[in-house]
């Protein structure tokens, strides 16, 4: 079982990774990140993908789709962008957020890779 301190250095060990959080989507407070820089701050993205989960949430409710999210993928020119919500009891309210350098990444590999620390996480 791992905490978030060893989620995110797993994380961050992904090909490509350049900045991790674990997030609350209830507050849209970071519960801890690592990486980053002057050009992604991890406190704003944090709080930006809390909107876009509610919204993709609601969205969902209004469609009467009763399936969980396994991620969301923001693709950009520079990088991808993969949110995560934990699908766990204990980590009911809360995803990962991980921020990749598109011409470093595997996106395949990022994906099974966060599927796998989701699965150690223990919050």
């Amino acid at each position: 079982m791992a905490n978030i301190d060893v989620t995110l250095k797993e994380m961050m060990s992904v090909d490509g990774a350049i900045g991790a959080a674990v997030v609350d989507y209830g507050s849209g407070m970071a519960l801890g990140t690592l990486g980053g820089s002057k050009d992604l701050d991890l406190q704003v993205a944090a709080a930006g993908n809390t909107e876009v989960i509610k919204a993709k949430l609601r969205t969902m409710e209004a469609l009467r789709l009763h399936e969980g999210i396994e991620d969301i993928l923001i693709t950009l020119s520079a990088q991808y962008h993969i949110i995560r919500p934990l699908s766990g009891r204990s980590g009911k309210g809360l995803f990962l957020y991980l921020a990749l350098d598109r011409q470093r990444a595997n996106l395949a590999l990022a994906r099974h890779s966060l599927r796998s620390i989701e699965e150690a996480l223990e919050v």
